[in-house]
């Protein structure tokens, strides 16, 4: 038995998924001929609130096309110094927008409307980019899954605004975060300009991300995802596979992170472990002793086939998810308390 907690893209559908994914009605989507997507898209799009939305194969090609469609070259995005888009989306904010970061030296992730706000309502100067969008990231990865505040976000909102910038939500694990904090998706649909959502991770889906906007800002979208060569044919089976995972995979989030607290309070008695970052949601990042080290521990769990993944800085992350049984929970606990 592999028990994988790497992430939570590691999930295969379920045989109901399946069953979803080939009874689809499929049509060509570059010609917005799938009945399946552009059923996704509306019901998406009504979730928040918004007026339209867009799928995408992927969250950095959405989170791309979102950060080009609110700038120009040679702007400023606002985002935290853990941020996806600068971290892990391969520099495409400078590649695909020519745009460069005002990294936030915030909280797991996570900024707060003092600390932008002299930033964002700089006056332009002709040698200086100019700022145009803020980006915030809910749940946070590289923050271990932390969620925002949304009082907090409701104040950087204001600020956005006042000062006339777009406002853009990377929430590939959003729904992680609306379980967390008994949310709702029309609270962040009524603040935010974009917001790109992941089908692949805590839902379960095999692949697929979505945008969401107005109108205009979709119709803009459509074409710069083909640019990107995001344009595709009849994706209506990956459309029912993420439908399905909307309808079937989000009360159970609740589980996961669950299975992730009860992680934390086992490593929280075992000597090795030097630090534990706070667990709200899916993930949890720990350290371990430098005299085990974390490539050393990885390396030692995964030779008992349970797979971890560093993130630098001496960090170990898990994440629960979809395809992490009991059995393999019970398993885990066991292994970290003995180890």
């Amino acid at each position: 038995m592999i028990i994988d907690l790497i992430s939570d893209t590691v999930t295969k559908p379920t045989p109901e998924m399946l069953q979803a994914m080939m009874s689809a009605n499929v049509g060509d989507d570059v010609f917005k001929m799938d009945p399946t997507v552009n059923a996704l898209e509306q019901k998406v799009a009504k979730l928040f609130g918004m007026e339209d939305a867009l799928f995408f194969p992927s969250g950095t090609m959405a989170n791309q096309t979102a950060i080009k469609l609110h700038t120009q070259p040679g702007d400023l995005v606002i985002c935290d110094k853990y941020a996806h888009i600068y971290n892990y989306e391969s520099g495409g904010v400078a590649f695909n927008s020519g745009v460069t970061c005002k990294l936030i030296d915030g909280e797991r992730g996570m900024f707060t409307a003092d600390q932008i706000e002299e930033i964002a309502s700089a006056k332009p100067q002709i040698y200086l980019p100019y700022t145009s969008l803020i980006c915030l990231e809910n749940t946070t990865n590289k923050g271990g899954g932390a969620c925002w505040d949304f009082k907090e976000i409701e104040k950087i909102y204001k600020v956005a605004k006042q000062n006339n910038l777009g406002f853009h939500l990377d929430g590939a694990r959003l729904f992680n975060a609306l379980v967390a904090r008994n949310e709702s998706p029309k609270q962040y649909g009524a603040l935010f300009d974009t917001i790109s959502i992941c089908f692949s991770k805590g839902l379960g889906a095999p692949i697929g991300s979505m945008l969401v906007g107005t109108k205009e800002m979709m119709q803009k979208a459509l074409r710069l995802r083909k640019l990107l060569g995001g344009g595709m044919r009849q994706i209506g089976f990956l459309a029912a596979a993420a439908n399905y995972a909307l309808d079937h995979h989000v009360e159970r989030l609740a589980e996961d992170h669950k299975k992730a607290k009860e992680i934390a309070t086992v490593l929280k008695s075992c000597s090795y472990i030097t630090k534990i970052e706070p667990v709200e949601t899916n993930i949890l990042i720990f350290y371990v002793d430098d005299k085990i080290g974390a490539d050393h521990f990885i390396e030692k769990m995964a030779e008992k086939n349970i797979l971890l993944t560093p993130m630098g800085e001496g960090k170990i992350r898990i994440v629960t998810h979809l395809d992490y049984t009991d059995e393999m929970h019970t398993i885990l606990l066991k292994e970290l308390e003995d180890f």
